[in-house]
């Protein structure tokens, strides 16, 4: 008989332990061994009981969820789910988290709406069954070889920056794998759009946050914004993001349209319009993520000419969807994280002499 994943749940309200433990315990493949009210009582658990993922709750007495989390992952580090609530100040405390090596987030349950309950014990089950699959990392800086990227960024064609776009889909382990490409990113890179899967709450502090780490401008899109060099448009949590053409212009527009592959914003729709609007003046990047969403939406890129790249395994916290791209042959190179940055210059240094034709 296979073993359930082991469970520990950490927040100082009783009734959310409860309702936690009652959630997760209905799903035959998981099992809570146990239950803190405080970080300091769930220090010694961790240590008794090694259970495979924590649920941690970021507002608690005696020591934040944050700080916890931060010596967790220095001395001690294992899969981590905050539970957080949905608010401005909730959403940039779970962006630290994801910054400090959690490796995913779910809303506080809803005690009072019976009618959601279902599809959240649903959530937090998935949650957790990918979380102790996910790789586990350190939160490190990502060495990046900065000579490199220097020539390459030196080697752009400035008449294409323009014309070019570069369009991204990330999911779980995708904030900070952003991060770590943005950061490295000269200011007057092409126009990026990006479709992280995340809760409308969240998308503004994440692209917030980026903008203060980046050379480059980071911001939420709105819709109708023309897509500019040096500008990054983050697909907000309430809509999918499309790439549209006005006039001579690349522009931004967002639809309430139904989910794709349970996601809304999703990465296939992104994709999809990159193909039927971009063509061969896009870069694509898959990064990582759970399931497949994007694998067809970047086939679909590719088939229009787009040369595309695949985050690697060994970078992915989770490998699903750069898996299913590759699988599919929608990739042309797949790169580790911390070269990703370097080798998109060096593409961009080609546009115009190769045409993209060059497959490998």
């Amino acid at each position: 008989m296979k073993k359930k994943i082991s469970v520990l749940v950490i927040d100082d309200s009783a009734l959310v332990r409860n309702l936690l433990s009652s959630m997760i315990n209905s799903h035959e493949d998981l099992e809570v061994i146990g239950t803190a009210p405080d970080p300091l009582i769930a220090r010694e658990m961790i240590r008794r009981l090694n259970p495979d993922v924590l649920t941690l709750d970021i507002e608690m007495p005696k020591m934040d969820g944050l700080e916890f989390l931060e010596k967790l992952m220095r001395l001690r580090p294992m899969p981590v789910i905050m539970i957080s609530t949905l608010t401005e100040k909730s959403a940039e405390a779970t962006m630290e988290a994801l910054a400090l090596g959690a490796i995913d987030f779910v809303s506080k349950p809803k005690v009072d709406v019976a009618s959601e309950l279902q599809s959240y014990s649903e959530e937090i089950a998935h949650k957790i069954r990918m979380a102790a699959s996910a790789q586990v990392k350190r939160p490190t800086a990502v060495p990046t070889d900065m000579n490199q990227i220097t020539s390459s960024a030196s080697g752009i064609n400035r008449i294409y920056s323009t014309e070019k776009l570069i369009i991204v889909g990330s999911s779980t382990g995708g904030t900070e794998a952003l991060k770590d490409f943005l950061v490295n990113l000269p200011p007057d890179m092409p126009g990026i759009l990006i479709a992280q899967h995340m809760p409308e709450t969240f998308t503004k502090s994440f692209a917030n946050r980026l903008n203060s780490l980046c050379k480059i401008s980071v911001k939420e899109a709105q819709g109708g914004e023309r897509i500019l060099p040096g500008h990054v448009f983050i697909a907000p949590g309430h809509s999918h993001l499309l790439l549209k053409r006005s006039g001579a212009n690349y522009v931004t527009e967002l639809s309430q349209s139904e989910p794709v592959n349970r996601h809304r914003p999703s990465v296939d729709v992104l994709f999809r319009s990159a193909a039927t609007y971009a063509g061969k003046n896009a870069i694509g990047i898959i990064l990582t993520g759970m399931g497949k969403d994007g694998a067809a939406g970047m086939l679909e890129m590719r088939k229009a000419g787009a040369y595309n790249f695949a985050q690697d395994e060994a970078s992915c916290v989770v490998f699903g969807m750069p898996k299913a791209a590759i699988e599919i042959g929608a990739t042309d190179e797949v790169v580790p994280l911390k070269n990703m940055a370097s080798r998109v210059l060096a593409k961009l240094s080609n546009f115009g002499m190769d045409k993209m034709s060059v497959r490998i």
